[in-house]
Order: structure tokens, then sequence, then C-alpha cells
């Protein structure tokens, strides 16, 4: 609470009970500085605030669920459980306890069923339920709810989108995209369920199947904006576009970050680095920057562009380190959450499955242990970091708080690898290696590989620096490094892999 003034403020007004005059006009005022908190970043801060103000009105249901809710934002969310315990049984408390739940690896369908029983029409909470199921090995049962849930409310396009990636994941029969065709048919005229059709279909590079639909859109819809940026989009993409350089020269008034990630791709499978480095550099002032920083990489290497140096600089910013874990008992766990059949369709697993849900705030000791030794060794590479760059994505962040924007597994198998990509979530990304085989095959098969392009691009650059794994080795480099790995021979080559966000403070 140190340096803060409103909640200083909030401290000395607080009254003596909840039953004391101007006590519900002090609850909303410390409601609203809590909503602050989570928006500007600072909710270690008022998580802190309101232990103290939690402490002198022990009673206070509604105190403690705002405890509960910065505690989970500050990433502490084995005191998030022990706050929330204190926070009553309405329908928003069920709701963030079973969120805890699910986030910690605990059984969560019991509270999402509770939670819903409160609030019956809650869509996040629907969604929260099947992933709940589905991670506790009760797949059918979550599809069957998205199913039923959708039969009733077919413009769910979130839903739809949930519903098929659950299909994928568990491998059932027919197509994934069932629910959004059924859905399209009983409401040809909904254009946002038909993109939601779309996008799916991309995501998993479908283009027969993507064109069909943007088709008949058009014909149901007419040749609506949207619809027009998705054709040229599954033009690009696709590939039958890669001698029209001028594809999207209509589209360059219009102020949209996923439009003007297409052109930049487009531009570089054209051959035309330079007009890709333009529309790219356009972005970096903008909250989208992250997306279009790997992009810039590739078309001032492409162009001989010094920047590219600076920007990336494999050999100063890529480290690696070891940790030392019970790398036996992490795999067994690591191994008991691998269920799923196939991997998301819009990650870079090949070969391979991804878990769900963040896998760094899983309550096991064996877990806790490697999310303390990985924060350590954060920090160390954050400190040992380059002097500031004002401009640079990495080197010119304020440095401070470690705090993860995701964590998860990976398990490959034979001929298993990652597609170049990179992390536009991130500040920092990693790999930690906890199982592999004894032999993957000839040098470099299995290696961690920086620097080279998506393959889709079609682009003419050299990797940077091939990267041999070990168990126990953690590899830290910069979100905006392009990095995938090589197919191996067979096996399982199970890692752990996170992102740590920017700063926000």
């Amino acid at each position: 609470m140190d340096g803060n003034p409103a909640w200083h403020d909030l401290a000395a007004r607080q009254p003596g009970s909840p039953d004391d005059g101007g006590a519900a006009a002090w609850l909303r005022d410390v409601e609203s500085a809590a909503f602050v908190a989570l928006r500007a970043g600072t909710a270690g801060d008022g998580a802190a605030a309101l232990d103290g103000l939690c402490r002198r009105w022990s009673g206070s249901a509604r105190l403690h669920w705002l405890h509960a809710l910065l505690l989970r934002e500050a990433q502490r969310h084995e005191a998030a459980l022990q706050a929330i315990g204190r926070a009553g049984d309405d329908a928003q408390a069920r709701a963030l306890l079973a969120q805890l739940h699910y986030e910690t690896g605990r059984p969560a369908a019991a509270d999402f069923a509770r939670a819903r029983a409160l609030a019956p029409g809650d869509a996040a909470l629907i969604r929260g339920h099947a992933g709940a199921l589905a991670a506790e090995g009760e797949g059918g049962a979550a599809l069957t709810l998205m199913r039923q849930t959708l039969a009733d409310r077919p413009d769910w396009v979130e839903g739809h989108t949930y519903a098929a990636t659950l299909h994928r994941l568990l491998g059932a029969p027919g197509r994934d995209d069932a629910g959004f065709a059924q859905a399209c048919r009983a409401l040809p005229h909904n254009l946002a369920l038909r993109l939601g059709w779309f996008h799916g279909l991309a995501k998993a590079k479908d283009w027969d199947a993507a064109r069909a639909v943007i088709a008949d859109g058009v014909r149901l819809l007419g040749d609506a904006p949207a619809l027009a940026i998705a054709r040229l989009y599954l033009a690009a993409e696709s590939g039958e576009a890669d001698d029209q350089p001028d594809l999207f020269d209509n589209m360059t008034d219009r102020a949209d970050a996923g439009l003007a990630l297409a052109r930049v791709r487009h531009a570089l499978r054209c051959g035309a680095p330079d007009r890709a480095a333009i529309i790219a550099q356009a972005q970096i002032a903008t909250p989208s920057a992250s997306l279009f920083w790997p992009y810039l990489s590739l078309c001032w290497r492409l162009m001989g562009d010094s920047h590219a140096d600076w920007l990336d600089r494999p050999d100063e910013l890529i480290r690696v380190t070891t940790l030392d874990l019970d790398h036996a008992a992490l795999a067994v766990l690591l191994r008991s959450l691998h269920s799923a059949a196939a991997p998301y369709p819009d990650q870079s697993v090949r070969g391979g499955t991804q878990t769900d849900r963040p896998l760094l705030f899983r309550h096991e000791p064996v877990i806790q242990t490697a999310r303390a030794a990985i924060e350590a060794a954060a920090r160390d590479y954050i400190a040992d970091l380059p002097p500031p760059e004002p401009g640079h994505p990495l080197l010119g962040t304020p440095r401070g708080e470690v705090k993860f924007a995701g964590s998860w597994s990976v398990r490959l198998g034979q001929q298993g690898y990652h597609a170049a990509h990179s992390h536009p979530a991130g500040w920092i990304s990693s790999a930690l290696y906890v199982a592999l085989p004894d032999a993957m095959g000839t040098p470099p098969a299995g290696w961690l590989r920086f620097g080279m392009p998506p393959p889709e691009l079609g682009l003419d650059l050299p990797p940077y620096r091939d990267v041999q794994p070990q168990v126990g080795q953690l590899v830290l480099f910069p979100s905006t490094l392009w990095h995938g790995t090589i197919p191996f021979d067979d096996g399982e080559r199970l890692s752990i892999a996170f992102d740590i966000r920017p700063p926000r403070r």
C-alpha cells in the first residue's frame, strides 16, 4: 500500500463495521479502487491493501471477494483460494472459486455446476464448466453440454468455436465445424456466425471449405466489407494470389491490425519486403506492435538492413541455463496432463499435444518448485540484460515484476516438431526440457532453431542458431524472435514453455 494515496485514504476512512452509517458508500469506493487496480496492473498493491481492510471487516463477503479477485490477478492463486473461501455463496463467489480451482489444476466441474445453478444463463460459466469437464476426463459430457447449449443459442459464436476445438481435441468422429454448419443453415443471414466459421476453417488451413463458406455468405448477404476482407485473406494465405502484390491495395485506408498483418505477410510472399516493412512499421506505435516486430525482423534481414541485428541479437539475447529439479517426478505429472488426441488448430505443435490450463499455477508441489526456479531464472535473465534502449521491444520495456502471460507443456512424438512461430502475448519466452529420447537422430534432429521464418512465406533466410536440448536446460529469449524445432526420429520430447508478460509496473 506504500505510495498509493487512494488505498491509504480508504484505509483511513474505513467505518468500524459494515453496519455503520456510510459503510455501503465506502464499500462502493473500495470496489471502484479494486477495478482501477485491475486495469492499471497494480493488483498486488490492491491485494495488500485489502488484506488489512478484510482483517478489520472479517465478516464482509464482498471485501473477501474483491481480495480474491486481486490476488488472482497478482498470480497468487493459493492465497486467492483462501480469500474466496470467506466470500460467501453468491454467484460471483461461486464463479471465482470454480475458476481458481480450474486454474490451479484442481477438480472444478462441480464448482462450475453450482455457480451455473445461481446464474444459469452465464455463457462464461457454461464454457468454463465444459472446460473443467474435459480436463477431468469427461470430454463426452463437455461436448454434450456445449451442443445442448448451442441448440438453444445457435448464434453463440464463441460457443461454436470452443465446441469445434473440443471436438478436435477429443478426436471425435465427424467434422469439427458441423455445429457452425448447422447454425448457419438455421441463421443464414447472421454475418458474425459465418465469419466465426470461416476463421476456424482458416486456422485449420481448410481452404476449400473456407472458400465455400465465404462464397455462400456473399450469395446470401452480398459483398459485405467483412466478407470482402475474408476473401482477400483467403486468397493471400492459401497461396492463390502470390502473383498479385496489389491484392490489398483497395484496403489501405482501414485501421485494422489483423488486416495490416495479412498485408505484411502477403507482401513478403510476393517478394516485396520493403513494402511489408512500411506496413509493419506503421503498427509499431500501436497496441498491436508485438504482432509486427517478428515480421519487421524478416523484412530487415531480406533487405540487408542492420536494424535486424539491433532487434534480434541472437548471440546476446538467447540465454541457456540449467535448473536443478526433480525431472522424473515432473515428467510423470506432465504426462498425465497430455490427454488430448490432437493439438489446437492454431498452435505451432505438429505431431504432439499441448496442455490446457495455466501450467505454472497448478497446486502440485513439483510444479510450484519448478515455478520458483523458473521465476528466479527469469529475474536473473532480466538483471543481466543489456542497458535499456528506448524503442526496443525487449530492452526498451520497463523492467519490474515477473508475471506469466501463459504456461503450458508440449509432448512431441515421432517426427514431431514446432513450426516456426513467435509469441505476441509475451515479453520473454522459453523452453524447459523435462524428458528427451536417448537418441533423436542425426543432429540437429530435435534441436531448437532460432531465426527461421514461417515456411509458408517461402523466404530464403538461414536460421540464426540451433540449440541442442538437454534435460534440465532452460532457454530464455525475446518473445519477438522466430523459433521452432527440427523433427526427430522417435521417442518422447517433453517440455515446459511459458511467456513472461511485459511488466505493468
